[in-house]
């Protein structure tokens, strides 16, 4: 091989990759659509500029290197004290999910594609992890409520490592007739050798990076990318396949942990990543043989078609029926399934491993069914997820809560519950910690400085609430939001300690409750309303939520005429800047604002109704 083709090949990928992220981010498409197009047009099937082959060994290394490093990065993403909630779905995703989805796969294409079982098998262990490098963009781009995004980026990070061990375990039983304890053996050494060399590595790291002083940011980065590699390795040498899993957790480590320089590894891992993804995207890609897709016929499409309606949506319903998460949200994550780097490396790793064994048309096939999944897969979700994240109603609103406090607390815990995203924002360490213990995120730092305010999220954030017991803190606040972000008065809420400064926030058009005040006004109502004051203010039985009308069903209708759920009611119909007081004969007309109360089950179901 040249070494100067393999510069120019890798110089030539590298710009048309950048390229091609950048078309992905105007259009709003997943970017691996263009680099797989691109890897096609530039292979052998249509211009022939690259040529796979005379890459050798080369690649392999290229491609172990490129997947350590992205797998990382989607590690990264992940903090394990925000996922507690949801850590029993995550388990069985990724390995009930990734057994079901590996057999049931398998069974298909067997019966539909007429190729030996073990190559189905094979095909199906490969095609059961979704993967970091797809999902997160999407996640991104379209801002999901915090439960789903977790179990999606969780999910796709470890069912690479999962995947990676089962398609090895496949592989053994192909070439070696591995069975029975020998089988159990293989997949207890390369699980238990994952896991100790990637929490081995995030243990090492975070040591470093704490006990070492004047560490600069430059040398912390430079420690990362040396014991990842390092673990890598290692762990690969020692149970070939287990490396993928070890920096699936190694990245989860240092996302869980509080480290100094922990944005500029993150920053650093995701330029990285975006290279590395390009590079290998469109090489790998230029190993498709069009000859062996359109051997593979329509059924080729009908099992992928399988895969993303049947297979997936079983596999995740399955894996959440003892989960909180609501019939909407497993919807959408059963609709987001895309295959990607990982998958696609390991079609390509086993293809070239079964030819060099004398298996003649078996590689081929599996690297044509490989592509044709990547391609239907990440093309359907890029064009759909946004639609269907509006569908099933897991868009939420984003809320920035200054103020770890009990207020702060309760505040987020019952804004999680309606399913929207918050976080907390605090100076005081204790308080964000006892934030995370609930599964709210928290951030540690002074509210009063921009940058704190621009990592808490603040320019995604519809609402910002100051619930801190400093009246200078919450009103300065207030006036960062609306000189530096362009927050309106309306988007502002604010809690006002001492009465007498309540006119000041007031003067700035600042929507502020005392709670002096309110509770002198709330055990008034409670003399004579009991019941009602008691269940939808004081306790957490109950809630108050105003929700825009928008659905077909009950535009135009009365509300005497709407079967709201029992514990629920419809208050005050707000339309076009006046409030109306509701009742039965009430008609709620598109874009009213309904406000409804009763008991917080019930709300939550009222709410999706006229919505």
């Amino acid at each position: 091989m040249s070494t100067i083709y393999l510069l120019t090949s890798l110089v030539g990928v590298m710009i048309i990759g950048i390229l091609a992220h950048m078309l992905g981010r105007i259009l709003k498409i997943p970017s691996i659509v263009f680099l797989l197009a691109a890897g096609i047009i530039l292979g052998p099937e249509v211009t022939g500029l690259i040529e796979p082959s005379r890459f050798g060994s080369g690649l392999e290394l290229l491609v172990g290197f490129a997947v350590a490093i992205i797998v990382f990065d989607g590690g990264l993403d992940i903090d394990i004290r925000q996922l507690r909630k949801i850590q029993h779905s995550i388990l069985n995703l990724v390995t009930i999910g990734v057994i079901m989805t590996a057999v049931l796969t398998a069974v298909a294409a067997y019966l539909l594609l007429n190729i030996p079982f073990n190559i189905a098998l094979l095909f199906g262990a490969v095609v059961s992890a979704t993967g970091p490098a797809v999902i997160t963009p999407i996640i991104r781009q379209i801002r999901v409520n915090t439960k789903v995004a977790g179990v999606l980026q969780a999910e796709a990070v470890l069912n690479d490592g999962a995947s990676v061990i089962l398609a090895a375990l496949v592989f053994e039983w192909i070439v070696a007739s591995l069975t029975g304890i020998k089988a159990a053996q293989f997949l207890l050494i390369r699980l238990s050798n994952g896991a100790f060399f990637g929490a081995l590595a995030g243990i090492t790291l975070i040591l470093i990076l704490c006990k070492i002083p004047l560490l600069t940011e430059q040398y912390a980065r430079l420690f990362t990318i040396s014991i990842l590699l390092a673990a890598f390795v290692i762990a690969e040498n020692i149970g070939t396949q287990s490396g993928v899993l070890a920096m699936a957790l190694f990245g989860i480590f240092i996302g869980s942990s509080d480290i100094p320089h922990k944005d500029a590894i993150k920053h650093f891992k995701e330029d990285i990543s975006i290279i590395l993804l390009s590079v290998i995207f469109i090489l790998l890609s230029a190993f498709i043989d069009f000859a062996y897709i359109r051997a593979l016929g329509l059924n080729a499409l009908l099992l992928v078609v399988l895969l993303m309606v049947l297979i997936r949506p079983l596999a995740v319903f399955v894996s959440t029926l003892r989960s909180d998460l609501k019939g909407g949200e497993k919807l959408f994550i059963s609709a987001i399934g895309p295959r990607g780097v990982v998958p696609a490396s390991m079609a390509v790793y086993f293809s070239i491993r079964l030819k060099d064994l004398g298996f003649i048309s078996e590689p081929a096939s599996l690297l044509g069914l490989m592509f044709i999944t990547i391609v239907i897969t990440v093309l359907s979700t890029g064009i759909s997820a946004k639609f269907i994240a509006k569908r099933t109603r897991v868009i939420p609103m984003e809320i920035l809560i200054v103020g770890g406090g009990g207020v702060g607390r309760d505040l987020a815990e019952r804004f999680l519950k309606r399913g929207e995203n918050v976080v907390i924002i605090d100076n005081n360490e204790e308080k964000c910690k006892k934030a995370l213990k609930m599964g709210i995120r928290a951030i540690h730092g002074n509210a009063e400085d921009v940058a704190n305010l621009k990592k808490a999220g603040i320019e995604h954030a519809k609402y910002l609430v100051v619930t801190t017991d400093q009246d200078n803190t919450n009103l300065l606040v207030c006036q960062i939001a609306k000189t530096k972000f362009g927050f309106t008065g309306e988007k502002l809420v604010a809690r006002v300690n001492d009465p007498e400064n309540l006119q000041a926030f007031m003067d700035l058009d600042i929507r502020s409750i005392s709670p002096v005040i309110a509770t002198a006004l709330m055990l008034d109502g409670m003399v004579g309303h009991h019941d009602l004051f008691t269940m939808c203010e004081v306790s957490d039985e109950g809630d108050i939520l105003e929700v825009k009308v928008s659905n077909k069903r009950v535009v135009g209708k009365a509300i005497k005429e709407i079967s709201l759920p029992e514990d629920s009611l419809i208050v005050m119909v707000r339309r076009e800047g006046k409030s109306i007081i509701a009742h039965g004969e009430t008609k709620l007309l598109d874009g009213d604002y309904a406000t409804i109360i009763g008991k917080l089950d019930a709300v939550q179901e009222a709410a999706n109704m006229v919505r």
